[in-house]
């Protein structure tokens, strides 16, 4: 097998699944307890706290551990609107707000916005140009004096293309203090340096399952001094901040994944450049092939380094997805969430894409463990894939 789609999903690592196994097995306290078994639990947390906070150059007292990525983005747009309202109106009457996001945010954004639109906040969606790109000067543009939350997303899911966040939330703040600047780095924490957001954004969402780590973990990074209201309420876990019962395995997993791309991130990202450059050279000899997002070889600091997302002419991406799949390669169409979908990916659509150019639109994305060999295999069965189905045959 060939994994190519490594966006979705990662395989978990050996260290990862070493680290975690004893807190399955022996330590399996519960964190909030007080014997020792517990202390052990509760020390462990402690330390993976550590290790994710080191890798994005934040304090451990900045990290709250969530379940995963959708859960993050849910908590800080609905912890940044329950917030305000608190603060502006504490019988929640006559309080709506305004929030601005971009037409091009992961669905676990989008799909929040629009249940805060059902309650009355005013939306503003700020669109990109062709490559991808977020204009500061479109946000700033926006803010209104009942603005309360800007989400602007670090790096795209489906095209790859690096947003300059940290652009956005000084101009913001010079502006506006008061408005809360959220980004959702799902895809680029663990993936590429962003140490330069902390400190500058208020709140950046994370998840485990796309550096190696175990899937049903995540965090919200909310900077020192932002108050913003728990999204799940119960007891007293995660300084009072996110109610449950820690899963610490899941989070001593996050946490040596973390560890591992703070020790590995160079070589990581030179290597997936290299792999990334290779493939879109072969790829580019398929006729009438369009790279979505910005493209420049050796470039990893405008587009994630193992991103690949191509629109391919006179095809179906549902049909070269079975057909890669029957040849062993792992892809998919846009983005993993989307895949199956029957509209066209809202990204594509976005950046200019025609609706019958996004249809045929492929996402490949790898990491350090693939080969040359593996990139030029897929390669070329994409280009045989591409001949028979532009010739009408649906199978390898």
């Amino acid at each position: 097998m060939i994994y190519l789609d490594n966006a979705a999903t990662t395989q978990t690592g050996e260290r990862v699944l070493n680290a975690m196994i004893p807190f399955f097995r022996e330590s399996y306290g519960n964190a909030s307890a007080v014997y020792s078994l517990a202390r052990s639990s509760k020390k462990a947390v402690f330390d993976a706290r550590k290790k994710c906070a080191e890798l994005i150059g934040a304090y451990p007292n900045e990290i709250f551990f969530t379940s995963g990525g959708t859960e993050s983005d849910n908590w800080a747009l609905m912890g940044a609107y329950d917030s305000y309202v608190i603060n502006h109106s504490p019988d929640g009457k006559n309080i709506k707000g305004h929030m601005i996001t971009t037409a091009i945010e992961h669905h676990a954004v989008l799909r929040t916005a629009e249940h805060l639109a059902g309650r009355g906040v005013d939306v503003t969606y700020v669109k990109p140009d062709g490559d991808g790109f977020i204009d500061p000067e479109d946000v700033v543009r926006n803010i209104r004096p009942d603005t309360f939350l800007v989400s602007v997303m670090t790096a795209n899911n489906e095209i790859g293309t690096i947003q300059h966040v940290s652009e956005i939330s000084e101009r913001v703040h010079a502006l506006r203090k008061d408005v809360l600047v959220h980004t959702d780095a799902v895809q680029a924490y663990g993936q590429t340096d962003i140490r330069m957001l902390t400190g500058k954004v208020d709140l950046l969402s994370a998840s485990s399952h796309k550096l190696c780590g175990p899937k049903g973990t995540g965090l919200l990074y909310i900077r020192d001094g932002i108050k913003i209201s728990p999204f799940i309420r119960g007891g007293m876990q995660e300084s009072g901040r996110r109610a449950g019962t820690e899963n610490v395995p899941g989070i001593v997993g996050f946490g040596e994944a973390s560890a591992i791309a703070s020790e590995t991130m160079e070589d990581k990202i030179n290597t997936e450049v290299k792999l990334r450059d290779l493939f879109i050279e072969k790829l580019s000899a398929i006729p009438d092939i369009l790279i979505n997002g910005f493209y420049a070889p050796k470039d990893h600091m405008k587009r994630l380094p193992g991103n690949i997302s191509v629109c391919i002419k006179g095809i179906e991406a549902e049909s070269a997805l079975i057909m890669l799949d029957r040849a062993g390669i792992c892809a998919s169409g846009g983005s993993a969430c989307a895949t199956g979908a029957m509209e066209p990916s809202h990204v594509l659509k976005a950046i200019g894409r025609a609706d019958d150019e996004a249809k045929g639109s492929l996402r490949f994305t790898l990491s350090d463990r693939n080969t040359e060999e593996e990139i030029i295999t897929a390669a070329g069965v994409m280009a045989e894939i591409t001949d028979k189905l532009r010739n009408g045959k649906k199978h390898l």
